[in-house]
């Protein structure tokens, strides 16, 4: 698993698609993708750990055995302390509304208030164009 650089790439927004759509949503895929492979880093570590248990329980361990056992599990937990901070590095910045690549969230929210603001101003542009036909008619 090469965890530093898919993450600086998920971070950076390369994500797959063409259109700001697309885009969004490869994003999200590279990001589901890095989640899974944390899963099985997880799992690899969990499997190192147990292995590591096992042979200590054993009354003479195979040291070399420990030693590539023990430094396999601290390399997956580093791998998964690493894509864990930056997941909720990004995680922190979608929560607090930061602009950042790969979301259309800021976007979207602009375009529901223009279309908003422009409803209102078409309501009131009819109360005008009614009153102004009333005053030409009296």
């Amino acid at each position: 698993m090469a965890a530093g650089s898919s993450s600086a790439a998920a971070a950076s927004g390369s994500g797959s698609g063409s259109g700001s759509g697309a885009y969004g949503l490869g994003l999200a895929n590279e990001r589901l993708r890095l989640l899974e492979e944390l899963e099985r880093e997880i799992g690899a570590a969990m499997q190192s750990a147990g292995t590591v248990i096992l042979e200590l329980s054993k009354e003479k361990p195979n040291w070399s055995l420990l030693e590539r056992q023990t430094s396999q599990f601290m390399g997956s937990v580093q791998k998964v302390e690493s894509e864990l901070s930056a997941q909720i590095r990004y995680l922190t910045q979608v929560a607090t509304g930061q602009p950042h690549e790969g979301s259309s969230y800021s976007a979207r929210k602009d375009c529901q208030m223009a279309l908003k603001r422009i409803d209102y101003a078409r309501v009131k542009l009819g109360e005008v164009s009614r009153t102004c036909e009333q005053m030409l008619e009296q």
